[in-house]
């Protein structure tokens, strides 16, 4: 590898400088990107080994960031269980049958999911081919929690208030669903692993929306499940946005990193879970103000976390709309950052 920054942060090496990456990085607001995606849509651009491998490779090059992110949906899960996932340009994704019933739930299938997500073999192996050992591959999938969001909603929301009801109304159902979510994430996860990634990360996109207790019950347990299966074999780094209350249960999974979203001081962090190894947690929408105030506020976010065990990212994917430049401004002020 010609470039293992991120690699030796989460062992907790030593390194010259901090790693620096996005979460979303994959396309998004780049030029390119956006010629694909009017010419293929979202499921071809993500099952095409070709296309996946240079949309994954784009960043790297064009940004300079220190690790590649799979091109890929946390969605696929559900596919990968039987259920249909249409993505709709301006809309997101949506779920045409949403899970309301003990019926639905008994017909998902985990074990199918080498069968269905079986092209993330073949796509996973040409991205890593296509990055030539430059920078380290990042493999993903969503929490079994967020995941249970998507499938009982049947689309994005603010509050997931029809899957929290499932949940409370039915507890049996939701654990019952929560396994079987888990069962294939596992699956899928070690499919990555076999195709060569070299680190993956699971997202808790919508764990900020439990409280404390419900997070015990509904998200953590799977996720320690997840951590356990995966972490012999490659460092696993766990996202949970929003999740400011849980870090010090995060950290008792045993994972490599935890990320930060925005909203959390690193000193508070640090005070909790402080032999952890921490990623994030700019503001993505500072990319979005000027030059010199992006700058600015990567200084500072690089001087609140101190030197070493530090991974720079945001605190959320990189939106679609950010201005080139400032991804570029962010990567450079990073790179040239000395503690």
């Amino acid at each position: 590898m010609k470039n293992d920054l991120l690699l030796r942060t989460l062992r907790k090496e030593k390194t010259e400088r901090t790693p620096v990456w996005f979460m979303r990085q994959a396309g998004r607001y780049l030029p390119d990107y956006r010629v694909l995606r009017e010419k293929y849509s979202f499921f071809e651009r993500v099952r095409n080994p070709q296309l996946a491998a240079e949309i994954t490779v784009m960043p790297v090059k064009q940004v300079g960031i220190d690790a590649a992110i799979l091109f890929s949906d946390i969605l696929v899960i559900a596919q990968a269980l039987g259920m249909d996932v249409e993505m709709q340009e301006g809309k997101g994704p949506i779920l045409p049958a949403p899970i309301r019933s003990q019926e639905q739930i008994s017909k998902l299938d985990p074990a199918r999911t080498e069968e269905v997500l079986a092209y993330a073999i073949p796509t996973t192996r040409a991205v890593k081919e296509a990055l030539e050992n430059e920078v380290p591959l990042i493999g993903f999938c969503g929490s079994p929690w967020t995941l249970l969001c998507y499938m009982v909603e049947g689309k994005g929301s603010k509050d997931f208030a029809k899957a929290k009801q499932f949940c409370y109304e039915h507890p049996e159902l939701a654990s019952l669903l929560l396994d079987k979510i888990t069962e294939a994430s596992i699956t899928y996860l070690n499919m990555q692993i076999k195709a060569g990634v070299d680190t993956l990360q699971i997202f808790d996109s919508w764990g900020g929306l439990l409280s404390p207790s419900d997070y015990k019950r509904f998200s953590l347990p799977y996720l320690d499940k997840m951590v356990k299966a995966i972490q012999p074999q490659v460092p696993v780094i766990l996202f949970a946005k929003g999740c400011w209350y849980a870090l010090a249960e995060l950290q008792s999974t045993g994972a490599a990193a935890l990320g930060l979203d925005w909203t959390i001081h690193p000193s508070f962090a640090r005070q909790v879970a402080g032999a952890s190894v921490f990623q994030g947690n700019l503001d993505p929408i500072v990319l979005l103000g000027p030059r010199h105030h992006v700058e600015k506020e990567t200084v500072a976010m690089m001087k609140a976390f101190g030197k070493g065990n530090y991974i720079a990212n945001l605190g959320h994917g990189v939106l679609p709309q950010t201005p080139f430049e400032n991804a570029k401004a962010f990567v450079d002020t990073v790179k040239n950052f000395r503690a």
